[in-house]
């Protein structure tokens, strides 16, 4: 069975992209917040926790940053090494990963926002992932805008995303990743810290 990994901070789109994939035999995998929106809605959802055998901990600073997560997205489906290596260390491997950030964009942007808020909304596991898949676009695609769910769900419906579909949805992900990082660095610059 195909596996998804769903994490996403805005869930526009969601539940719809999510009944597409489970339509599409795609088993979901998710975190926290969207692991219980999935949830309320009916579907089936196996929580990263238990893919990982540990609990999202730190306030969930530490979920997604695990081999057994890492490994299911790295692993080159045409290499027989890496999937001689997921097989002997239990790791299942992830097809799809749909995740956007925390929104750090919109915790600057508000004035009352304090200084603990701004740097708890920088987003570590998600561009961890967004970048593992970007970088095995070949094999997982990524989903970063849920603008691009319904197009995704229709190429599931043939032979899947085209080499190019697939290569221009992982430009698209390193490009919001990099812009988010810029976001982070200029509004980081603009502060004087000096605990």
């Amino acid at each position: 069975m195909r596996r998804a990994l769903l994490s996403v901070s805005d869930k526009t789109g969601l539940l719809d992209f999510a009944r597409g994939l489970q339509a599409r035999g795609f088993e979901l995998v998710s975190t926290g917040g969207t692991a219980s929106a999935l949830a309320a809605a009916g579907l089936p959802v196996i929580n990263v926790s238990d893919v990982t055998g540990f609990p999202e901990m730190m306030d969930g600073r530490v979920k997604t940053l695990h081999p057994l997560i890492h490994g299911g997205i790295l692993a080159r489906r045409h290499d027989a090494h890496d999937l001689e290596a997921a097989r002997v260390n239990g790791i299942g491997l992830i097809d799809l990963v749909a995740v956007n950030l925390y929104p750090f964009a919109r915790t600057a942007a508000n004035p009352a926002a304090t200084f603990d808020e701004l740097i708890e909304n920088i987003d570590i596991g998600g561009p961890s992932m967004v970048r593992a898949a970007a970088k095995n676009f070949r094999d997982v695609i990524v989903v970063v805008d849920p603008a691009d769910y319904p197009a995704v769900l229709a190429s599931l419906d043939g032979d899947g995303p085209s080499p190019a579909m697939r290569f221009d949805l992982a430009r698209r992900a390193l490009t919001h990743t990099a812009a988010y990082d810029t976001t982070i660095a200029g509004v980081l610059d603009a502060i004087r810290y000096d605990e």
